[in-house]
């Protein structure tokens, strides 16, 4: 290395602001050349392995080299009275002014603190709530927002003088697309078509062009050839399914579950969802491009790669393409004519709201039997009629929309008491006279406080999983978690869980039962909780509630107590007019989405209360509770031992608007302390008394 160069490497160095410290050569680097002068080597050696420093800016980035006999690297100096952090202030201000960039204005607001605004995103939804919480840490290193109105989510943070990082939150339940598998049509070994498959698609009246538009392929499987229809997202290949000549079907484990023909509605505003790939290919041919079919279809008719699945993710396929669908303003369906077919379109209407739903009518394909989809229109028939079927769809039966004549067949099993209407069993004897659970209704329940509301209720919720298999949404916001878990353990596996506290020997669930009870906890139950201080809006849960509905298929929800909700209401409003409006909300939700809700109200306090059960006129903030609900019933413990028995409990019928459902009256259970269960009372009298009229 000539002396010049050293220099004049150096000095540039030296120009730069950097820094040569002292360091040791690696021991197996060569030696340099001898002519080298020794005051120079040092200085060069110094120069090889300057030690890193703290960069003044951005525009003198770390660099790192390395020569034939030592590697060195050097950072830019910064002088030792330099300031290297920015103050406290600067750091606030510099925050402050990302958050207003992003449409947050934080006003006064003090770091350290959360601090609730408008979302410049959503607006608040239609009632203008102010659900975005947004904080600025104390030290001014970090600010974080998000949106608590379950449609929206929107959310971010951005460090002290970086950029801001902006995402989405998902509500109930975080989607983990990283864990889908990453497929490919060569991973698969997916191959055009052959001739004799061609041939076979011909024979249903689909054509070749259809085939190859929509991307159908074959491939190899166990010795035969299986046709290949293959679920794609923006042109690129997400899963895949299989049809074998012996109609089985299955699809690729692993990967995400989305709609055939998902790309065909970008932008759509009427959309046909039918339940089979070859019907979606049969739309096509008559002139319906915009159709997608879902993967697979009730559980009952899963195919052999789905039987495996969990019951939550059976229409997981609706969350992962909503934005696809909100944007549709009419939505067909056009499943098959058989019971489970119309119990899809059943599902789907209520997932997807029946508002915007309509449903087909399949004609004849002889004198005798129906048409059961669309291939089977298109291949008897022809396209003209297939057209005609989609043209003259009937929206799906909304009370207050459609003429009786669309609800005569609803009429007709009603009166025969078939699947027009459906009640479901208390699972007690005694109250079964009185009180049915029917879906689309509201239940208002009180009582005077440790009455025992929220025990029965639970035990409610557990009698109609046990016989109907329901899922249920808990906003219980007075409970813990875990005592809540507690007390639904016991009545499910029958067994305290923990030693007795009331001297009875009954054995305490074992370490197998709870397990086993935790799997159906977490099959049954979906939670409500507020992740701050905050107390969460009526609006705030139903729309959560309607997630509910969409994800996991539930049919009860559960509001328990009311006073535990944030009644911000307008000062437009009284407190009787505000109650009236929030009860009509939480009636359209049930009644819309065919989901029976149950809300917990505590009475006013009672004066010179002497023991008796409270009315529902009792109730505080207004005498909409019974005026509204379909069903009204009171809670009551007998407290006085000379009254009777203390561990009696009376379930009191003050309201029942659907007089095929129940009656006015009393019922008596029994409760068990050390289970949390309750039976029907047995003491050789009649279980019910003194009907109210």
């Amino acid at each position: 290395m000539p002396s010049s160069v050293a220099c004049r490497s150096l000095r540039t160095l030296l120009m730069d602001g950097f820094e040569c410290l002292p360091v040791r050569c690696s021991a197996s680097a060569p030696a340099p050349a001898p002519f080298l002068p020794h005051r120079l080597l040092r200085l060069c050696v110094h120069l090889c392995s300057a030690k890193p420093r703290r960069p003044v800016s951005k525009n003198l980035p770390f660099r790192q080299k390395s020569s034939g006999f030592c590697s060195y690297s050097y950072r830019p100096h910064v002088p030792r009275n330099a300031a290297v952090h920015p103050t406290v202030d600067k750091r606030i201000d510099y925050l402050k002014s990302k958050l207003e960039e992003q449409g947050i204005r934080c006003g006064s607001g003090k770091p350290g603190k959360y601090w609730r605004n408008l979302c410049p995103k959503c607006q608040g939804g239609s009632s203008k709530e102010r659900l975005l919480s947004f904080s600025i840490s104390d030290d001014g290193w970090l600010a974080n927002w998000m949106c608590f109105r379950a449609p929206c989510g929107w959310r971010g943070s951005v460090r002290a003088f970086e950029e801001c990082k902006i995402g989405y939150a998902k509500t109930i339940q975080t989607l983990k697309l990283n864990d889908y598998r990453v497929i490919t049509e060569i991973d698969l070994q997916l191959e055009p078509l052959c001739t004799e498959l061609i041939a076979y698609f011909a024979e249903r009246s689909i054509s070749a062009k259809t085939l190859e538009r929509n991307g159908i392929m074959q491939c190899k499987q166990d010795d035969q050839i299986v046709i290949a229809f293959t679920y794609r997202r923006n042109a690129a290949l997400v899963s895949c399914k299989y049809l074998a000549s012996s109609k089985e079907c299955w699809q690729e484990t692993g990967t995400e579950h989305i709609f055939y023909g998902l790309d065909d509605i970008k932008q759509a505003s009427d959309v046909i969802i039918v339940d089979g790939e070859i019907d979606k290919l049969s739309m096509e041919e008559a002139g319906f491009p915009n159709c997608i079919s879902v993967p697979y279809g009730l559980p009952a008719q899963s195919s052999k790669e789905l039987h495996s699945e969990d019951e939550a993710t059976k229409f997981q396929y609706l969350w992962n393409c909503k934005e696809y669908l909100e944007k549709a303003s009419r939505i067909i369906l056009a499943t098959d004519a058989g019971g489970p077919g119309q119990a899809l379109a059943d599902e789907l209407a209520r997932r997807l709201g029946k508002e915007r739903c309509w449903r087909v009518k399949w004609p004849k394909k002889n004198a005798i039997e129906l048409c059961k989809d669309a291939n089977e229109v298109l291949m008897y028939i022809g396209p003209d009629k297939l057209r005609d079927v989609i043209e003259n769809a009937e929206l799906c039966p909304i009370m207050g929309l459609s003429h009786f004549s669309n609800f005569f067949n609803e009429v007709d099993e009603y009166y025969h008491r078939s699947l027009g209407f459906e009640r479901v069993s208390t699972g007690w004897r005694a109250l079964d006279e009185l009180y049915n659970v029917v879906p689309g209704e509201l239940t208002v329940i009180t009582g005077v406080p440790n009455s025992g509301k929220s025990e029965w209720i639970d035990a409610l919720l557990c009698n109609i999983n046990e016989a109907r298999k329901w899922k249920f949404l808990l906003c219980s916001m007075e409970n813990k978690v875990r005592d809540h878990a507690r007390k639904l353990l016991e009545k499910y596996i029958n067994k305290p869980f923990i030693n007795s506290r009331y001297g009875e020997s009954t054995e305490r669930m074992s370490v197998q039962e709870l397990e086993q009870g935790k799997k159906w906890l977490n099959d049954t139950f979906y939670l409500i909780r507020c992740e701050d201080d905050s107390l969460p809006s009526i609006d705030w849960v139903l729309e959560l509630a309607k997630s509910a509905v969409v994800r996991y298929g539930i049919r009860g929800l559960v509001i328990d107590p009311y006073n535990e909700l944030d009644h911000q209401r307008s000062s437009k409003l009284t407190e009787t007019q505000y109650v009236s409006h929030m009860l009509t909300k939480i009636k359209r939700f049930a009644h819309h989405h065919s989901c029976h809700v149950w809300f917990v109200a505590h009475p006013r306090q009672l004066q010179n209360w002497r023991g008796y059960p409270p009315n529902l006129y009792d109730i505080s903030g207004s005498a909409h509770f019974i005026n509204k609900c379909d069903n009204g019933i009171v809670i009551h413990r007998n407290r006085n031992a000379n009254a009777g028995p203390l561990d009696r409990v009376q379930v009191c019928v003050r309201k029942v608007r659907n007089k095929v459902a129940g009656r006015i009256g009393d019922a008596f259970l029994s409760y068990n302390k050390t289970t949390g269960k309750f039976e029907d009372w047995h003491d050789g009298a009649r279980t019910f008394r003194k009907q109210r009229r």
